[in-house]
C-alpha cells in the first residue's frame, strides 16, 4: 500500500489509499505489543519495547537523509517525481521486511505456528509460559475468554488513564510530521541539507530510548523513567518559543525529541504489565491504549497553521501543554498504583500468599 501511494493522481486517490492503508496498519503495534508481553515478564518489557519503537525513531531519521538523496538524486528520473521515488523505495522495503518476518517471527509460547515450532523445545515453551503466568499481578480469571477480557479492560479505570497518558505523549509530539518544516525556518541552507539536519536528533533520541528503558528495567520503575524525559521536552518547547536563536532552537530539538520519544516506549510497557491480569484483558486493554493514543494524532497536526510557519508558537505551546498533562497522568498512576501495592502486601500478611506487586 505505501508504495500504491505513488500512483495516486488526486486527493481522493491518496486519502482512499491511506484510509486501506491505516486499516492494514492498525493491529500492527498492540499486536505486536501484545506477542512481547507474552514472552517477557514485567521487568524485561520496557527494554524489549523499546528496541521495536527505536526502529521507528531510526526509520524518521534515516527518511530525512533518504529524502535528501532521493530528491537529490531521483527527481524527475522516469518521469516520476522524488516524492514518487520515495513511496516506491520505503514501500518495497517494507514489503520484503513483512514477507521474510512471516517465516522467522515466532507466535506465542504455547503455539505450533511460526518459528515457533522448530525453534524452541517443548520443555522451553513450558518454560515460557510459566514464567508469564507467575508474573502476573492477580491470579489469572477463571473466565478467560475475549468478551470477559473486554470487559475487565474497559471497566478498569486504569485502561483509560493510559490512553490518556499516551494521548497526551503523542499530541505532544506531533512536531514529528513538521520538523523539516520547522528547522526550514531555521534557514540554515538548502532543502537537501534541511532534511539531512532533520537526521540528528532522532538518532541521539534512538539512544536515549534504549538507555531510560535499559535503566526502567534495571530499577524496577516506571513513573519517573516516564516523567523525567518528558520534563526535558518541556526545557526544549520553552526554549523553542522563547528565543530566534538558531543554535539555540537547535539544540532544543534534542530535548524534545529525545525526551518523549524516550518515554513513549515505556508507556506502552507500563500499561501492558499493568493491565495483564488475563490474557485477554491485556490484549484487550493494549488495543484501547493504542486506539485511543491515535486521536492525537488525529487532531494535533492542526496545531499547526499555515499563518504559524515557520515558528509555529501556538504549536509549540499547545505541545507543550500536552507534555505537562502526560506528566499529571503519570504521576497520578504511580500514585496509585503505589497505593495498590500497599494493599496488596496487607493481603499478603493476612493470607500468607505471595502477591505480585506493581512496577510503579
Amino acid at each position: 500500500m505505501p508504495t500504491s501511494t505513488a500512483a495516486a493522481d488526486n486527493y481522493g486517490q491518496l486519502i482512499a489509499i491511506r484510509f486501506i492503508l491505516g486499516i492494514v496498519e492498525a493491529p500492527f503495534f498492540p499486536g505486536a505489543y501484545y506477542i512481547l508481553s507474552a514472552w517477557y515478564t514485567r521487568k524485561e518489557l520496557a527494554l524489549r519495547i523499546a528496541a521495536l519503537y527505536s526502529a521507528l525513531i531510526l526509520a524518521t531519521a534515516f527518511s530525512g537523509l533518504i529524502a535528501a538523496g532521493v530528491f537529490a538524486g531521483l527527481d524527475n528520473v522516469r518521469t516520476l517525481a522524488g516524492w514518487q521515488w520515495l513511496y516506491i523505495i520505503e514501500g518495497s522495503a517494507s514489503f520484503f521486511a513483512a514477507a521474510i518476518s512471516i517465516f522467522i517471527l515466532p507466535d506465542f509460547p504455547e503455539s505450533n505456528s511460526g518459528s515457533g515450532k522448530w525453534l524452541f523445545s517443548e520443555e522451553e515453551k513450558k518454560l515460557s509460559v510459566d514464567r508469564i503466568a507467575r508474573d502476573r499481578v492477580s491470579a489469572t480469571s477463571e473466565d478467560e475468554g475475549i468478551k470477559h477480557g473486554l470487559k475487565l479492560a474497559v471497566m478498569d479505570y486504569r485502561t483509560w488513564v493510559f490512553s490518556l497518558m499516551l494521548c497526551s505523549n503523542h499530541s505532544a509530539y506531533s512536531y514529528n510530521n513538521f520538523f523539516p518544516s520547522m528547522l526550514k525556518g531555521f534557514n540554515l541552507g538548502s532543502k537537501t541539507i534541511t532534511l539531512v539536519l532533520t537526521a540528528p536528533p532522532y538518532l541521539v533520541a534512538t539512544v536515549i530510548a534504549l538507555g531510560v528503558a535499559l535503566s526502567s528495567d534495571l530499577r524496577k520503575e516506571r513513573g519517573l523513567h516516564i516523567a523525567i524525559p518528558i520534563v526535558f521536552a518541556v526545557i526544549g518547547f520553552i526554549i523553542t518559543v522563547s528565543t530566534l536563536d538558531k543554535a539555540g532552537r537547535y539544540f532544543a530539538s534534542f530535548l524534545y525529541v529525545g525526551g518523549l520519544f524516550g518515554s513513549n516506549s515505556i508507556i506502552y510497557a507500563w500499561a501492558s504489565s499493568s493491565l495483564n491480569q488475563t490474557p485477554a484483558k491485556r490484549a484487550c486493554a493494549t488495543a484501547i491504549v493504542n486506539i485511543m493514543s491515535q486521536i492525537g494524532n488525529i487532531y494535533a497536526p492542526y496545531f499547526f497553521r499555515p499563518q504559524d510557519a515557520p515558528r509555529y508558537v501556538l504549536a509549540v505551546i499547545l505541545m507543550t501543554a500536552f507534555s505537562g498533562l502526560s506528566v499529571v497522568t503519570v504521576m497520578f498512576m504511580k500514585f496509585d498504583l503505589k497505593r495498590e501495592n500497599k494493599k496488596l502486601v496487607a493481603q499478603e500478611e493476612e493470607s500468607g500468599v505471595k502477591a505480585n506487586l506493581y512496577t510503579t
